[in-house]
């Protein structure tokens, strides 16, 4: 996406300011500022609002006033969850009878184990994305809990090994450059190799904190404090310490089709393990691309991109090929609904509606 056009009337400090109303297109509930903000937030989701409105150059209330319109209505959030670097993760495809797909993409969505639900038009009907303990845990719970689910024909897991770019990588791109110097560096994404165990479990005043700012990333400490009964400074203390040890990850999500945003499409692709890395890595600067993952099975490389359209599919492709000469596309899913993005529930829009808070399966 390009940035926003800077011609806009100058404020007394000589920055351009975005305006409150005008919209990125005709169709959208979003307006250039509300983009911009979601794009300062996805760069640092908890940052003051007073850095946040210095990017944007608008007001800490004025920013802080479209977030919460964009909050409680669903076309944004801040949420938090574990460090990747502790879980076994697996993508599961799953067949459906043609009558089932809805119920069982419902219970999946239910499943807190189970953090993302995508349904899909290709040759398997849902795409679930699940954690587990372990492996043997991962296995007797997708042919357990999933393979019993009524109307589940069959299932296939791909284990994820190494993530190269994911969801909270992902930026929108809305801002002005110089927006971006006001935060902190932006968030770079760096390879995360999964585990084949879960080497311990938080304790359960960081499960507290997890599951409060699952809801809401953005919950000041007085209220964190609140929702988890800890003292503000406790939680203070606490929160401070898991961001430094790497293990709470932060993002900001959007409502993506209503931003213009309307095709994703999973990739699976084939790439000799001598390039695997380097293309992992690559990909993981395309603006395009969410997720770069390697995983088992001869198709090694997951790659799922948002586009702005089917029209959009045929060039990135052709990058693709002119790109990654290595990289074979062995086939292409596109996505109908996500029904759950990282515990949080979605409709048929991308609103957020609900949120089911993370656990480990009980098999």
């Amino acid at each position: 996406m390009t940035g926003i056009p800077g011609k806009l009337q100058e404020n007394i400090s000589g920055r351009a300011p975005l305006p409150d109303s005008r919209t990125a297109d005709a169709s959208s509930p979003f307006s250039e500022l509300d983009l911009a903000l979601v794009d300062a937030l996805q760069a640092a989701p908890r940052a003051p609002w007073s850095r946040i409105g210095r990017a944007l150059g608008v007001d800490a209330t004025t920013a802080a006033r479209h977030w919460e319109r964009m909050r409680t209505g669903g076309l944004a959030w801040v949420s938090a969850y574990d460090s990747a670097k502790a879980a076994t993760v697996a993508y599961v495809e799953v067949r459906c009878r043609p009558r089932a797909v809805e119920s069982a993409g419902a219970a999946l969505a239910d499943m807190p184990w189970v953090f993302s639900v995508d349904e899909t038009a290709g040759d398997f009907d849902l795409l679930a994305s699940v954690v587990a303990a372990d492996l043997p845990a991962l296995g007797r719970s997708v042919h357990g809990l999933i393979g019993g689910l009524k109307g589940v024909r069959s299932t296939r897991t791909r284990l994820g090994i190494t993530q190269y770019s994911g969801g909270g990588d992902w930026r929108m791109r809305a801002m002005e450059r110089s927006g971006d110097a006001e935060l902190s560096a932006p968030r770079t994404s760096h390879p995360v190799t999964y585990s084949a165990h879960m080497h311990h479990r938080p304790p359960p005043e960081d499960q507290a904190l997890l599951e409060a700012l699952g809801r809401d990333g953005r919950l000041g400490y007085t209220d964190l404090g609140a929702a988890t009964g800890m003292s503000e400074h406790t939680a203070r203390r606490r929160l401070q310490r898991m961001i430094r040890n790497g293990d709470i990850t932060f993002r900001c999500d959007l409502a993506h089709p209503l931003a213009g945003i309307s095709t994703v499409v999973l990739y699976r692709t084939a790439v000799p393990h001598t390039h695997l890395e380097a293309t992992g890595n690559a990909l993981a600067r395309r603006e395009e691309v969410r997720l770069a993952v390697s995983v088992s099975g001869s198709d090694n490389l997951l790659v799922m991109v948002w586009l702005r359209g089917l029209h959009a599919i045929d060039p990135f492709e052709a990058h693709l090929a002119e790109r990654f000469p290595h990289l074979k596309v062995s086939d292409r899913t596109v996505f109908l609904h996500t029904r759950k993005r990282m515990g949080r529930l979605l409709d048929t829009t991308g609103r957020a509606i609900g949120h089911v808070p993370f656990s480990l399966p009980q098999v």
